[in-house]
C-alpha cells in the first residue's frame, strides 16, 4: 500500500499566519520606532528653541518710572541697565560696577557710599549703580548675588529716593563669602526697613521678579571687558587708585575736581 504524504493546509496556512504575524510586527515596530524618533526630534527642537528664547528673554524690566522726591532726586534706568539716581542737571556721573555680595565692594561703600550721596543730594553728581551678580558661587548654592540684585531692582523701581539708604544696610548686613547668603525674607524685611512698605515690593523680591534682567545685565557687563567689582568710572573715566576707592571720603576731591 503506499503511503500518502498528506499535504497538510492548515500547517500551511499556520506557518503563513505565523510569516504574515512576524511580518505585521515588524511594520508595527518599525512604525513604533519612527513615532518615537519623531517625538525626540521634535521635543529636542523644541528644547533648543525653548533654550534660545530664554536664553535672549531678559524677562520683566524695571522701570524706576516714580515720582521724584520733595529734593528733586529722581531715577531711572540706563541703557547698561544702571540705577540711576540724581538730579536731572548733575555735573558729574559716577558709575559704580558692584556685586552685594562682595567684600571689596562693600568696603567701598564703607569709604565713600557717604560722599557719594552728599554729592547727589547737593546736585553736584548722579550715581549710577550697575548692580551685577558674578558671586552666586559664593552663596553654597542660593544665588545670594542674584536674589540680592534683583532686590536693588525690586526697591528702585518702587521709589529711587529711598534707594542709597537701602543699599548702605544691605552692605551693613552683607553675609560673608561662601556662606548661605540672606534668605528673601530677610531681603523684605531690609527693603521695609527702609521703608519699601509696600505688599508688591515684597513679592517683586520673593517672585525674583528681574532674575532674567540681572542675568542679562551682568552678561552684557561682563562682555563690555570689566571683569572686577567694584569698578567706578567718574564722567566715563575709570578710578584706578586705592586711595581713591577704598580711602575714607577718598572719590570726593575727584567727583568735586570733575564739577568744574
Amino acid at each position: 500500500m503506499n503511503a500518502t504524504v498528506s499535504n497538510n493546509p492548515r500547517g500551511k496556512n499556520s506557518l503563513a499566519a505565523v510569516r504574515g504575524t512576524n511580518r505585521s510586527r515588524t511594520i508595527a515596530v518599525q512604525v513604533a520606532v519612527a513615532v518615537v524618533l519623531i517625538a525626540l526630534i521634535a521635543g529636542i527642537g523644541i528644547g533648543i528653541a525653548m533654550h534660545k528664547s530664554n536664553s535672549n528673554d531678559a524677562g520683566p524690566t524695571p522701570a524706576v518710572t516714580a515720582p521724584q522726591s520733595s529734593g528733586g532726586i529722581g531715577g531711572a534706568i540706563t541703557d547698561n541697565g544702571s540705577i540711576r539716581i540724581g538730579k536731572p542737571g548733575a555735573k558729574v556721573t559716577v558709575r559704580v560696577v558692584a556685586d552685594l555680595q562682595c567684600p571689596a565692594c562693600k568696603a567701598f561703600e564703607a569709604a565713600n557710599g557717604q560722599v557719594i550721596e552728599d554729592e547727589v543730594n547737593n546736585g553736584t553728581a548722579a550715581v549710577e549703580y550697575n548692580i551685577i551678580a558674578f558671586l552666586d558661587k559664593m552663596s553654597s548654592g542660593t544665588r545670594y548675588s542674584s536674589r540680592a540684585a534683583n532686590a536693588a531692582y525690586c526697591v528702585a523701581d518702587a521709589d529711587p529716593s529711598k534707594f542709597l539708604p537701602w543699599l548702605i544696610t544691605m552692605y551693613q548686613k552683607q553675609p560673608p563669602e561662601n556662606g548661605t547668603g540672606l534668605t528673601d525674607e530677610t531681603l523684605v524685611q531690609i527693603a521695609q526697613d527702609a521703608g519699601y512698605t509696600d505688599p508688591a515690593t515684597a513679592q517683586c523680591i520673593t517672585d525674583h521678579r528681574y532674575d532674567s534682567y540681572v542675568q542679562k545685565v551682568t552678561k552684557d557687563v561682563l562682555n563690555s571687558g570689566i571683569q572686577a567689582t567694584p569698578t567706578v568710572f567718574v564722567n566715563d573715566k575709570q578710578i584706578g587708585t586705592s586711595a581713591e576707592l577704598m580711602q575714607n571720603g577718598g572719590l570726593r576731591a575727584t567727583i568735586e575736581a570733575a564739577a568744574k
